[in-house]
């Protein structure tokens, strides 16, 4: 991982440099990263996707919504990275943006489903692919903090847009299988960064990490009510989401092999631009027998 000497960039800086920037974040030029819908070929079936766009994500999606609505259980097989997808990043950091969307996903599905663990049976199992991850670029991400710094320390309160360089980017597929392993729902996902949701972080999976949330709550939000995510008033979500959100404990026991979400510490972490690596313990070992009777199933 690429570290940065804030205080050293600082002093290099001129005058000029830092106006330019500025002005360069607050007309937000080009300040949203392009992810391509790449497939990975593993889900059950691509053919009955259909083209489904959200304000920042694009996607091809497919859900019975009638066999969706009737499961009561669901199982999570652990997320994976296909092929070369994400070899810039460390197995480390792989390890963590796979968790990350495991993670949130299973509270998202806690919203309606019961959450089992993965030894057991459900009426349904969803299986996810990351196929594509763009890494941010720690210096540019640096150089944003450095910016947006600046109008506080003159004493201007004036919320300033991240640099539109380096932003990374997000693919993933996912499918929700029955109990035949017919497949009941599929989704292939794909977003960007950009300059203004995104907060930069010194860390080459900050960006990926950031977007394994957004995933995880549209393809959350797509099992729960068995329509598209998009263009719907959001719900609010219930006060065990919000407490799961903030480090709690999670609605069903089974969420709590992904580990507690770093909650209000994240927070912070995130605005001062820490690496989530920092705040972000990942999962709690899985006992290999039970994923070995998961596959089994």
């Amino acid at each position: 991982m690429v570290e940065i000497d804030v205080a050293a960039f600082v002093r290099s800086c001129t005058p000029a440099t830092i106006r330019l920037a500025m002005l360069c974040a607050a007309l937000g030029l080009s300040g949203c990263a392009t992810a391509p819908m790449t497939q990975s070929g593993a889900l059950a079936s691509y053919q009955s996707l259909a083209e489904s766009n959200g304000v920042l994500a694009k996607s091809l999606l497919n859900v019975d919504k009638d066999n969706v609505l009737a499961a009561q259980t669901v199982r999570i097989t652990p997320t994976s990275f296909s092929g070369q997808a994400g070899a810039v990043l460390t197995d480390p950091q792989r390890q963590l943006v796979a968790n990350a969307v495991d993670r949130a996903l299973c509270l998202n599905l806690s919203e309606r489903f019961t959450v089992v663990a993965p030894n057991q049976r459900a009426d349904l199992t969803t299986r996810t692919f990351i196929t594509q991850a763009t890494p941010t670029d720690p210096v540019a991400a640096g150089a944003s903090k450095v910016v947006s710094a600046v109008p506080g320390a003159l004493g201007v309160p004036v919320p300033v847009p991240r640099l539109p360089i380096g932003l990374g980017s997000l693919t993933i597929e996912a499918e929700a299988l029955d109990r035949k392993g017919r497949q009941q729902a599929a989704m292939v996902w794909a977003r960007g960064a950009n300059s203004f949701t995104n907060s930069p972080v010194l860390s080459q999976a900050g960006d990926a990490y950031d977007l394994a949330g957004s995933f995880s709550a549209d393809f959350g939000q797509m099992l729960v009510t068995g329509e598209t995510p998009f263009g719907k008033v959001p719900k609010l979500p219930s006060i065990e989401r919000i407490g799961a959100a903030l480090g709690g404990k999670p609605k069903n026991a089974a969420c709590e092999a992904f580990g507690r979400d770093p909650g209000v510490i994240g927070m912070v972490a995130n605005r001062l631009g820490a690496p989530p690596e920092w705040v972000d313990k990942g999962a709690v070992q899985r006992d290999a027998q039970a994923s070995t009777q998961m596959a089994k199933q």
